[in-house]
């Protein structure tokens, strides 16, 4: 039993982007704190936070969430899960928290504002914190840090210090809806290991990307590619459109041939080629531009200041 055990758990280094360091001892510790995922707190039930907080309802977790929204609260009130007003609130009902929030500064807020996660001095109930935010590098660094100057309230198998991991997704609210996402993950290997039943309710694949950012370092990486391939295949298919040629002519070329990618076989931004992507949708519900920009915009400016 131990061993399968063992298999399962070392099943998630086959996406890892670095080898597991130590894999029994991490195994191991993994085994003294998987039963601490029981009461999970969420915060941001927006487009893709409201999704991924149902696939855990239905994987069995006991809920705790909190949102801005309070036509979004009295939903999930509804149906039984606990709401709470502030994150505080949260924080103190939960073993882990995950964080699923629009930008850098609502993080920020969330964790070190007043009513925070972190607003009850230097001792902490949740033995784990997951942001999933596509947020940039440094925030997820000096967050983890400061978190690791906190003590949990209560001993939790073998964790002593609360830990942190920046674990922001891709795939889109289809692939959250069908818990299907993919999570990049930055920070502690053995947290990771002892978060994977988290990772696998909410989606199918979780790379490891090193340590502390190298989640949203990874993440803003995958989202300049994005835009770059996004932005070629919206002017080509605009300029193939105005010399006469049809958006769908065009997709079946690019679809079979050099000019393939997400954006144009499963992403198509021409409404009425493609069902369940925003372009169908009036554009509603997809990933803003403008956080986009916002994104990629501080990873340069970061990248800048480093130089």
């Amino acid at each position: 039993m131990m061993i399968c055990r063992l298999r399962s758990l070392l099943s998630l280094a086959k996406c890892s982007s670095q080898p597991f360091q130590s894999p029994a001892a991490a195994a191991a510790r993994t085994f003294s704190s998987s039963h601490h995922l029981q009461n999970v707190g969420f915060i941001g039930l927006g487009n893709m936070g409201s999704r991924m907080a149902n696939n855990l309802i239905k994987a069995g977790f006991k809920l705790t969430v909190h949102d801005k929204n309070s036509d979004v609260l009295e939903t999930f009130s509804q149906m039984g899960v606990s709401t709470k007003k502030t994150p505080y609130e949260v924080s103190e009902a939960s073993d882990v928290v995950i964080t699923m929030l629009p930008s850098s500064a609502h993080v920020i807020d969330v964790y070190t504002g007043p009513n925070g996660l972190l607003h009850g001095g230097k001792l902490l109930r949740p033995w784990l914190l997951i942001d999933s935010s596509t947020i940039d590098p440094q925030t997820s660094r000096n967050l983890s840090a400061t978190i690791s100057n906190y003590i949990l309230k209560e001993k939790k198998g073998d964790w002593e210090i609360p830990a942190m991991l920046d674990a922001p997704v891709s795939g889109s609210i289809i692939a959250a809806e069908a818990g299907t996402l993919t999570f990049m993950v930055g920070g502690s290997e053995e947290a990771l290991l002892s978060a994977k039943p988290l990772f696998l309710s909410m989606g199918k694949s979780t790379i490891y990307c090193g340590g502390a950012g190298s989640g949203s370092a990874a993440k803003i990486c995958n989202n300049l590619a994005l835009a770059v391939s996004m932005l070629g295949v919206s002017e080509a298919l605009a300029l193939g459109q105005s010399l006469g040629v049809a958006a769908s002519t065009l997709t079946k070329i690019f679809n079979c041939s050099s000019a393939r990618c997400w954006s144009s076989d499963a992403y198509n931004p021409v409404p009425g080629l493609m069902e369940g992507v925003p372009s169908s949708r009036d554009y509603n519900g997809g990933f803003a531009s403008k956080l986009m920009v916002i994104v990629i915009t501080v990873l340069l400016l970061d990248l800048n200041t480093e130089g």
